[in-house]
């Protein structure tokens, strides 16, 4: 299947499944039950995953921008850090006058292609730990 064709199923998906979900939020009551694809399900549960874990979870659209200050809330780091990334082109940006500009989906590309890089160190830390007797059996 080729992409455009997987991204039109996906975007086909999310509408009908928004439409149950709204549909299912115009009846009354406490509780809704609605009929959602796995995809959807997926995605909601990684929702309230964050949630339960007390992070905030940002919804945007696709070519918002950030400051560098915004940039490093949303990364966890600080606003220096985060001008280190756009210096040695791990985050990309623009220039509006004098003034820089982070796309969200940006900021989403480098968290993504840092996840393999941060669970090999996870995993080295873990060998350490092992290695000095540091973990308790």
């Amino acid at each position: 299947m080729q992409l455009e064709q997987l991204e039109q199923l996906m975007s086909d998906l999310l509408t009908r499944d928004a439409g149950a979900l709204h549909r299912a939020l115009d009846n009354s009551g406490d509780e809704v039950q609605v009929e959602l694809s796995r995809e959807t399900a997926e995605l909601v549960s990684r929702w309230i995953d964050a949630r339960a874990r007390g992070e905030e979870v940002l919804v945007s659209p696709g070519k918002a921008e950030v400051t560098p200050t915004e940039a490093a809330v949303l990364l966890g780091m600080s606003r220096p850090q985060v001008r280190k990334l756009m210096d040695r082109g791990l985050l990309g940006f623009r220039k509006v006058g004098s003034h820089h500009r982070i796309r969200v989906s940006s900021i989403r590309e480098f968290l993504e292609s840092e996840r393999p890089r941060r669970r090999e160190a996870l995993a080295d830390l873990a060998a350490l730990q092992d290695e000095l007797g540091l973990t308790s059996d």
